[in-house]
């Protein structure tokens, strides 16, 4: 390995952001050289400039600045910038995060130009083949050199799909790491007075192609969501995709229901601390409230965090039965997670990642997950 190598971080998505800061600082700790890239793929600064602060990570060295756009459009606008980027920089490894077009175009880009990487969050599966992030993984995690796992279900997906377990380690969930590190931040009252919210209230986050993309599909999770409010008033910070569609079905302000724009990190938390009841359709905040051990409600028909179910507060409905199980959650009050958070959400994986990483730049040999976690 030559000497003084360089680890780039390729960053698309808010929960990429969340998910890499630990690895980042924890890297930089060791003395590892390393850069990050911003595809762009969140245009809007709320959904990830402001990130960049929340989280104190480093001024990224190029900014892709891809937008939005169909699937095709956007991976290719990727493609074509990675490989002048990684082109450029030549580094040692690359290291992506969870399952977002960015994490799949920086794998096939790696994988073109023999460059080895890492995926952080490897080994989750839906098994939904509709899901484009469930493309995104498979994809990834067939391609890459290092492989981290934040659940044991992860570790038994890879085996089964042939992984070789030399690449694979179980470290933990990075993204809890960052919402420990935030913990002291997190005052609901600052928010909820900028907002005029008083009493109880519910946070709503809605953005999976399945939900909004059809307009059927939009109006029937709408009018789902028009139920949660006769029952409890309704916050929903709008994602920029599908904004236009879900509002064109009816998610407009109205008694009991307020629309706001994307929040930044503590701020977000810091509404869904202070909530009654959590309604999404995104893999992070399913994450995040089985730590915070706030009531989730998950409209979509299969998860790829099914841990958040088994040791958390998180439920998957359908848009017909959603107003009757908030209803419910409000009812029952608090939640309490099913037992102990799930195994290594302990807030130390991102110094487990950036320990197998920097061993693997040394070239020392690293213990597989099939025959222990990494300590």
């Amino acid at each position: 390995m030559r000497d003084n190598p360089l680890v780039l971080h390729v960053l698309g998505a808010r929960p990429n952001f969340v998910k890499a800061a630990p690895v980042v600082h924890a890297l930089a700790e060791l003395g590892v050289r390393q850069a990050i890239v911003h595809t762009g793929q969140h245009y809007d600064a709320l959904m990830s400039d402001v990130f960049f602060a929340d989280l104190n990570l480093p001024e990224p060295i190029a900014n892709l600045g891809v937008g939005s756009g169909t699937h095709a459009r956007q991976t290719a606008a990727l493609l074509v910038g990675l490989e002048d980027v990684l082109q450029e920089h030549a580094p040692a490894l690359v290291v992506v995060y969870g399952d977002v077009n960015s994490t799949l175009a920086a794998a096939l880009v790696c994988a073109k130009l023999h460059i080895p990487f890492a995926h952080v969050e490897a080994g989750l599966r839906s098994f939904d083949r509709e899901m484009p992030e469930e493309v995104n993984r498979v994809v990834t995690d067939a391609l890459a050199d290092l492989l981290f796992c934040t659940s044991p279900d992860a570790l038994s997906h890879l085996a089964n799909e042939g992984v070789d377990p030399a690449k694979v380690h179980f470290v933990g969930n990075p993204m809890i790491d960052s919402l420990f590190a935030a913990l002291p931040k997190l005052d609901p009252e600052p928010i909820k007075r900028r907002l005029g919210v008083d009493g109880r209230y519910a946070v709503a986050t809605l953005h999976r192609p399945a939900n909004v993309d059809d307009p059927e599909a939009a109006r029937e999770l709408v009018s789902a969501v028009l139920g949660v409010a006769e029952h409890v008033r309704v916050i929903v910070p709008l994602h920029p995709r599908g904004r236009t569609r879900l509002a064109e079905a009816g998610l407009v302000d109205r008694e009991n229901l307020k629309i706001i724009e994307p929040l930044g990190y503590v701020d977000f938390l810091s509404l869904v601390r202070g909530a009654a009841l959590v309604v999404t359709d995104s893999g992070g905040v399913q994450e995040e409230t089985t730590m915070l051990g706030i009531p989730c409600l998950t409209v979509r028909p299969n998860t790829e965090r099914p841990i958040t179910v088994t040791h958390g507060t998180n439920r998957l409905v359908t848009p017909a039965s959603l107003p009757a199980a908030a209803a419910k959650a409000l009812a029952d009050g608090a939640a309490t997670p099913a037992g102990e958070l799930p195994p290594l959400w302990d807030g130390k994986a991102g110094p487990r990642i950036a320990r197998v990483i920097a061993a693997w730049l040394r070239g020392d040999n690293l213990s597989p997950a099939g025959r222990g976690t990494v300590g």
